[in-house]
């Protein structure tokens, strides 16, 4: 008897390989994908305005980058000590408004540097709901655990969706035409609009992505959301809090993505590179001299045997660090 709904992805045409520069924009499960391939050591930018929600914020986040916006001042806003900007996660925020700047001004800029030599663009959509600040009229792209009362909450609709992607994707046309457009919808559930809230603006995502797809640069789909929902559909495979995917289920994902965007012999070479990543990471509950130098010589082979395929892949690094290790 079956127990599970599965089903096929058809493979990507356009492959992804150790040549290509991969960026990943949207929620916190952009992240997650994106980071399976960091552990790779592929070429992937990940979220350079850090995790950002809702269509509109990831526009703001693309024109800043593509339209070369410097951030002053003026720019940021000021808050129980800290300075941050609306158009950025947490991460950006700081006591020091010059650190602020410098981190996304020079992000900004190598956002811009890898998307001009770019191949493949994965769009996260999270929630179709966004927050206005009154006195602005900004869409933000973070609250910042400001309160409430200082936004005002919003349900986009389709079309509005849509025209704004609509023009999104032509202008990316015009500045990267060898860029490939990948949407995705995130299976992270955003509770605070309650259950019924959080199925609306799903669905609102979905429709609206699905007139994008009819766009003449012919963007395209990968199903993260229905592997969750209609595959795995158990509470096994999510976190604690029983929102996020857990790391099963993100593996799970990955696995599918894999299978559809890359060839082979380039996840033959990523699950090496994977091995060396967390080799690195490993720490020696040993005094054994010799332990340690039996394990760096078996790691140092590994990466040696990865640069004579693929010596673009920078493993210095690691190499320096079992180096080291091989001496003590």
């Amino acid at each position: 008897m079956e127990l599970r709904t599965t089903f096929s992805i058809e493979p990507s045409k356009d492959k992804i390989t150790y040549d290509d520069r991969v960026m990943f924009i949207g929620s916190c499960f952009a992240s997650s994908i994106g980071s399976q391939m960091e552990m790779g050591h592929m070429p992937v930018m990940i979220n350079p305005a850090g995790a950002v929600f809702n269509p509109v914020s990831v526009c703001n986040t693309l024109d800043t980058i593509t339209k070369g916006k410097e951030f002053f001042l003026d720019d940021l806003h000021f808050y129980d000590g800290t300075w941050l900007s609306f158009y950025h996660y947490t991460d950006f925020s700081s006591a020091d408004p010059s650190i602020v700047l410098e981190k996304i001004n020079r992000r900004s800029k190598e956002a811009f540097a890898f998307l001009k030599c770019g191949r493949f663009l994965f769009v996260t959509l999270g929630t179709a709901r966004v927050y206005k600040l009154k006195k602005s009229n900004l869409i933000v792209s973070n609250c910042h655990k400001i309160p409430s009362e200082q936004f005002e909450s919003i349900m986009l609709t389709v079309e509005e969706i849509v025209t704004l992607w609509t023009e999104q994707l032509d202008k990316l046309q015009v500045l990267f035409p060898q860029l490939q457009v990948v949407f995705t919808i995130s299976p992270v559930r955003h509770w605070k609009d309650g259950a019924h809230g959080n199925q609306v603006s799903k669905s609102v995502l979905f429709v609206a992505v699905e007139e994008l797809l009819k766009n003449k640069v012919a963007p395209k789909y990968f199903p993260a959301y229905e592997l969750i929902m209609d595959d795995l559909r158990d509470y096994r495979f999510y976190n604690d809090d029983m929102f996020h995917p857990s790391t099963s289920a993100v593996n799970y994902i990955w696995e599918a993505f894999a299978g559809c965007y890359l060839e082979s012999n380039t996840i033959n070479i990523w699950k090496d590179v994977v091995k060396i990543t967390k080799a690195f990471n490993h720490r020696f509950n040993t005094d054994s001299d010799s332990k340690r130098m039996y394990f760096a010589e078996r790691v140092l082979k590994q990466i040696s045997d990865i640069k004579a395929k693929v010596p673009l892949i920078d493993l210095s690094r690691e190499e320096d660090h079992f180096l080291k290790m091989r001496k003590m």
